[in-house]
C-alpha cells in the first residue's frame, strides 16, 4: 500500500513539475533545447521498460510517464524552435547519445541497458547545461528540484531494489541537483555583474 501511495505521489509530482513548464514553453518564457528532450525522452522511456522487466512494479510508473511527457516536451521545443543555438558541442552530444542507444539493444541484460541509457540520458544534459550557463533565465529551478524529488520517490516507491531499478533515477536525480546549482550560481553571477544605475 506504500509503495502505491509513494509511486502516486512521484507520478502527481511528475505533472506538477510538467505542467507549469510546459505552460511556460508556451508562453516563450521557457526555450528548452530540443536536443536534450529527445535524448531524455527516448532513454527515460526505454529504461521504464527495463525496469519493469527486472521487476519494478509500480515504482517504475513515475519513470514512464516522465518519458513520454519528455517526448512530448521534445516535440514541443522542436516545433516551437525554443532555441535555435545548435553549436557543434551540441551536436556531438546528440550523436554520442543516439548512437549509444542501439548498444543496448544487442544486451539481453537490462542491466546493461540502464547502465547505457543512464550515460546516453546523463550526455542529454550537455546541451542544457551550455544553454543554461550562458542563458540561467531561460531555465526553472523549480522544474529541476521538482524532478530530483520525484526521482527520490521513485525509488522508494520501487517493488525490487537492484542496480537496474535504482541506477538511472538516482543518477538523474543527482544530475538535476548538480544543474540547478549551477542555474543558481550562474543568475547570483550574473545580478553581480549588471551594472548599478
Amino acid at each position: 500500500m506504500i509503495k502505491e501511495v509513494v509511486s502516486g505521489l512521484a507520478v502527481g509530482l511528475t505533472f506538477y513539475a510538467f505542467f507549469p513548464y510546459i505552460r511556460s514553453i508556451h508562453a516563450g518564457k521557457t526555450k528548452p533545447h530540443a536536443f536534450s528532450w529527445i535524448i531524455w525522452g527516448a532513454t527515460t522511456f526505454i529504461v521504464f521498460f527495463a525496469q519493469i522487466s527486472d521487476g519494478a512494479g509500480i515504482g517504475a510508473w513515475p519513470i514512464g510517464i516522465s518519458g513520454a511527457i519528455s517526448l512530448y516536451v521534445a516535440i514541443l521545443a522542436y516545433c516551437r524552435r525554443s532555441d535555435s543555438s545548435t553549436t557543434r558541442l551540441d551536436w556531438l552530444f546528440f550523436i554520442l547519445a543516439l548512437a549509444a542507444l542501439p548498444v543496448w539493444f544487442f544486451t539481453s541484460d537490462p542491466l546493461w541497458a540502464v547502465i547505457i541509457l543512464t550515460i546516453v540520458d546523463l550526455l542529454g544534459f550537455g546541451p542544457t547545461v551550455r544553454k543554461a550557463f550562458f542563458h540561467p533565465h531561460q531555465e526553472k529551478i523549480g522544474f529541476f528540484t521538482l524532478f530530483a524529488v520525484r526521482n527520490f520517490l521513485a525509488i522508494i516507491a520501487l517493488e525490487n531494489y537492484s542496480v537496474t531499478t535504482v541506477l538511472f533515477p538516482a543518477v538523474v536525480g543527482l544530475a538535476c541537483v548538480l544543474l540547478v546549482i549551477m542555474i543558481a550560481v550562474r543568475r547570483v553571477a550574473a545580478i553581480r555583474r549588471e551594472p548599478v544605475a
